[in-house]
């Protein structure tokens, strides 16, 4: 008896030294490889070069470490993809008994938290130091705007307290790459669609840094508006993840709260949840119904506490994601399937100011003093008055438009830009093996807005308004049928509904149907008016009431003439006309 508890002992002993050692010989690797963030103090991040050669590193160190690169971007270099798992990854499976999880790093270059945070966690997840889960793939993208981290400053960041260098808002051509998800102008976004549908995340994170107000938290979120991603995925995002993600920052002394969408106002009377259209990043992803979410650190606190809070959010993640990998899975594929299963589809959310919830924000008071510079009112913090009070937060939306969803849309051939940029987001397509007649449903653009200022790279439409009938169109070989009834049905209808938020028509794709291609010459187009008017009296009836109620018409040649050439057979059937058909079978 006394033997066997000695051999006990002896055994537990043995384990304690061996854990010992364990810990020690872990404590010795990571230490080998620490980072520019942890060797400087607290106030460095690393350049592109020193990050590429880290991971360069580390993937020939650990066979956890997986490092690709993919496509191209604008600077001419690749996007290089780093990820963890235990297990080989085999790309070429759907992966579904891994939980998948991405991050999007220096997407703005100068708010580089996450990218120091990122090669910390992928270190420490490889060496052992955090205890990885066996179902996790844990993959990032370790610069995504690689030119604007190229182009490394220390000055436009003119509101942030640090780092001390950093990269550039703009990319290698000047592009905001978190507005050109859908447009693609970049061929960063063209590498990301090639990054998403690999990786296929259950959950997406891109890491960032706020601007704004002055408040307590070093850590805010923006989860991706839950009623807009919709169905089971939007219930589980709102009910479960981010109040989970929460409470498991708070244990941890991280206290975080949304992020705060306010400009000149103090945020301590209320404000709305930002609202990530399909242009940015998380706003994409939920196209294919991702639980998506940004951090946001605040520009004010310090570089260390950011970076070092970004990491603790995305190891929480990764525990709640392992954790409840079923219930996510199985919420994606409820939504994919209650959406193939709807007969209609919600566009352009509104915030719901009838419906908010309540947050216990700690703030500062607001000041309004007189600027010194301009002799005008100026709203400032004082950090010698915080205060914790109940806060309406404004994150419920509710949709403006609803559309039929068809069974497919039919895309002319000539159409090569918008069916390169279905293919390159895995939209499944098929080809007209030959010259068909069909009956489509076809839109007008009756009225829109324009831009009358650039925003990157383009003049986007707005207030699009439109009228549909059903004709009949002849339509060539190899013109395009988009079935809808696939994973990618939501990406389809948010790109080729002209009145969609982000669709293919507000980003200009098809500007060229706003335009009159011929015109006529009064004196020739004369005699043509005057027959129409006497062989049609009901257009007289209507010409010459619209005469007398407009003053200004009455008095124009020319646009009585061009009223009548718009209603002639020489009118250019293109003019106004959508390019994209939709079928329906079940009307």
């Amino acid at each position: 008896m006394r033997l066997l508890t000695y051999l006990t002992y002896l055994s537990i002993f043995t384990i304690i030294i061996s854990c010992q050692q364990s810990d020690k010989q872990i404590a010795e690797e990571i230490k080998d490889w620490q980072t520019p963030f942890e060797k400087g103090n607290g106030n460095q991040t690393a350049t592109y070069n020193e990050v590429i050669s880290f991971y360069e590193n580390l993937a020939k160190s650990y066979s956890t470490i997986n490092l690709e690169e993919i496509g191209i971007t604008d600077s001419g270099s690749p996007l290089h993809l780093v990820s963890f798992s235990k297990s080989n990854i085999d790309w070429n499976s759907v992966n579904e008994d891994k939980i998948k999880i991405l991050i999007n790093n220096g997407i703005h270059p100068g708010e580089s938290d996450g990218i120091d945070a990122t090669m910390m966690l992928m270190r420490d997840l490889a060496t052992g130091k955090l205890d990885a889960p066996d179902n996790l793939i844990f993959s990032a993208i370790a610069v995504y705007n690689v030119g604007g981290s190229l182009n490394r400053n220390s000055h436009t960041r003119t509101n942030q307290n640090g780092p001390e260098a950093y990269g550039f808002r703009g990319n290698a051509r000047n592009y905001d790459l978190n507005r050109d998800f859908i447009k693609a102008d970049s061929r960063n976004a063209q590498s990301f669609y090639q990054v998403y549908h690999k990786v296929n995340p259950d959950i997406f994170i891109d890491n960032h840094v706020s601007n704004g107000a002055d408040y307590q938290y070093t850590l805010t979120h923006l989860f991706t508006q839950h009623n807009k991603l919709g169905k089971a995925a939007g219930n589980y995002l709102y009910n479960n993840l981010q109040k989970d993600l929460e409470q498991r920052l708070l244990d941890r002394d991280h206290p975080m709260t949304p992020y705060v969408n306010v400009y000149g106002v103090s945020p301590e009377n209320g404000f709305s949840q930002f609202m990530d259209h399909p242009r940015y990043s998380t706003g994409y992803t939920t196209l294919w119904n991702t639980l998506g979410f940004m951090i946001e650190t605040h520009m004010l606190k310090p570089y260390k506490d950011r970076v070092l809070g970004t990491q603790a959010i995305m190891e929480e993640t990764i525990a709640l994601g392992s954790q409840n990998m079923t219930r996510i899975k199985e919420a994606r594929t409820a939504s994919f399937k209650e959406f193939n299963n709807a007969r209609f589809y919600a566009l352009n959310h509104i915030n719901d100011k009838a419906k908010a919830d309540t947050l216990l924000f700690k703030g500062y008071k607001a000041i309004r003093d007189v600027s010194e510079v301009t002799g005008q009112e100026l709203l400032t913090y004082d950090r010698n008055q915080p205060f914790e009070k109940k806060t309406p937060y404004y994150n419920h939306f509710i949709a403006t438009d609803s559309i039929k969803i068809p069974e497919f849309y039919v895309i002319p051939q000539g159409q090569w830009e918008v069916i390169e940029l279905l293919r390159m987001n895995n939209i499944q397509m098929e080809v007209l093996p030959s010259d068909s007649t069909m009956t489509v449903t076809q839109y007008r653009i009756e009225d829109y807005d324009t831009n009358r200022n650039a925003y990157e790279g383009h003049y986007p439409h707005s207030k699009v308004r439109i009228s549909k009938k059903d004709i009949e169109l002849r339509f060539r070989g190899s013109d395009i049928i988009i079935p809808t009834a696939q994973p990618g049905i939501r990406y389809i209808l948010e790109t080729l509904e002209p009145q969609g938020q982000d669709s293919f028509f507000k980003w200009n794709f098809f500007d060229t149907i706003l335009q009159q291609k011929e015109g006529f010459s009064s004196y020739v187009f004369e005699n043509t008016a005057k027959e129409m008017l006497t062989a049609d009296a009901g257009l007289k009836k209507e010409f010459d009431s619209i005469k007398n109620a407009n003053s200004k018409f009455a008095q124009s040649n020319y646009a009585q003439l061009k009223w009548l050439h718009d209603r002639s057979p020489n009118y250019e059937k293109a003019h106004l006309n959508y390019p994209i058909y939709k079928v329906h079978y079940n009307d």
